[in-house]
This record gives C-alpha cells, structure tokens and sequence, in this order.
C-alpha cells in the first residue's frame, strides 16, 4: 500500500482522461472536468468547467487524498453555477464515497461523483428558474384573459352582486314611491287652490260672472235672427 498504488492509478486515470489530465508533481495533478447540461431556448451560455486538484498524502489510499476545487483562469460567470460559492457543497458531496473507498483507489470514482454532483445541481437550479418564468407567463396570461372574460363568477361573487341588485332596486322603489307622494301632494295643493262657489260669491264675483253669461247669451240671440229680418225685407 502506498507509492505503488498510487503510480498505477495515476496510470490508468491517464488513459482515462488523456486530454484531460494535468501533472503538477509526483503527487500531485489537476483533472478537468466539462460537466454536461441542457441548454434552455433562452440560455447562451458555455457548460461550465470544473479543475479538481488532487494531492496523494503518503499512505493512500488508506487516508482520503488531499482535493481542492477551481475554476478555469478567465472562466465566463455560470449563471446556474459558482464555483467559489459552490466550492464547499460539492466537495461535501464526495464525503460518503471517500469513506466507503478507503483502501482502495478512489479519484475516478470522485471525479465521475464531483461531475454527476455539479450537474444535478445546475438541472435543480435550472428548474426553478423555469418554475419562476413559468409562473410569471401564466400570471401574465392570467391578467390579459381576464381582460376579455372579465371576472369569473363564483358562488361569493354572485351573492355579491344580489345583494347589491335587491339593495339597487329597494332603493329605486322607495325613489318612485317619494316622487309619487310628492307629485300627489303638489296636485292636492293646485285643487285646494281652487275658489269653492261659496269662495266667488263671498268675493263678489257670482254677480259679475252671471252678467257676463247674460250679455253672451243676448249677443248670440241677435245674431242668429239678423239673417231671418234681412230675408223678410227682401221678399217684400
């Protein structure tokens, strides 16, 4: 256990990762790992790259190797990934293989571990950000329908509107009643108005309204025989 180990699985990790693989010492070198993600309709960006460092302590694999995690120099900002922020849960992730490894040659098994770990990580953050756009688009579409159908008529809301429909028609009912009996009394008050016979004879107009009925009468009389008197002078 120890050096021998560690010269063969650096041997077998390079023809695994032959374009991906990096020496640092002799005990030391630097994986690259493209991690793999679906690319939304909106999303431009490049998959984003991870660098996992590995140094061999001198007795492993019987004690974990030392890991550190980086991004490439001048990596483009991930939208869905920071690796600086991210740097703690991924490697945490890697805690359980570690240990049911021990023993026993373990980077493939954590690089391939670290790649599934980003990954799923960048879906779950993709999936909520489409969970909130999905949303917001059926808000949307929400608001803009309820433009043309109005609003939908529940149970409370028609209880709603007839109550306010008895209450509009109480109220026009009590109106017309008020303008009736207003309309009834002014009628009362023009008749009371009215001079009674008693009311013309205690003012002293009977006598002139008899006099003038008189003189209509008179003139009317002499009008209808004045065609009779021409017509007897003539036949004469």
């Amino acid at each position: 256990m120890g050096r021998d180990e560690q010269i063969e699985e650096r041997e077998v990790l390079d023809s695994i990762f032959a374009d991906e693989i990096t020496d640092i010492s002799d005990t030391s070198y630097r994986v690259s790992i493209p991690l793999e993600v679906v690319q939304h309709d909106d999303e431009t960006e490049a998959a984003p790259v991870l660098l996992l460092t590995v140094t061999y302590p001198e007795t492993y694999p019987d004690i974990p190797p030392d890991l550190n995690l980086s991004a490439p120099p001048d990596a483009p900002k991930y939208t869905h990934l920071d690796i600086q922020d991210d740097k703690a849960r991924l490697l945490s992730a890697l805690q359980p293989v570690i240990e049911e490894s021990l023993g026993m040659a373990m980077v493939f098994t954590l690089v391939s571990t670290l790649k599934d770990s980003a990954e799923l990580l960048i879906s779950d953050r993709q999936a909520a950000a489409q969970a909130i756009k999905d949303a917001e688009a059926a808000r949307a579409e929400e608001e803009e329908n309820r433009k043309f159908h109005g609003t939908a008529v529940t149970r409370e809301t028609f209880l709603e509107w007839r109550d306010r429909f008895r209450k509009e028609m109480a109220d026009g009912e009590e109106k017309r009643r008020e303008d009736k009996e207003a309309e009834d009394k002014k009628k009362r008050v023009k008749a009371e108005e009215r001079l009674t016979g008693k009311q013309l004879f205690e003012r002293g107009l009977v006598g002139k309204v008899e006099e003038d009925e008189e003189e209509e009468e008179e003139d009317g009389g002499k009008d209808l025989l004045q065609p009779l008197q021409e017509l007897n002078v003539e036949d004469r």
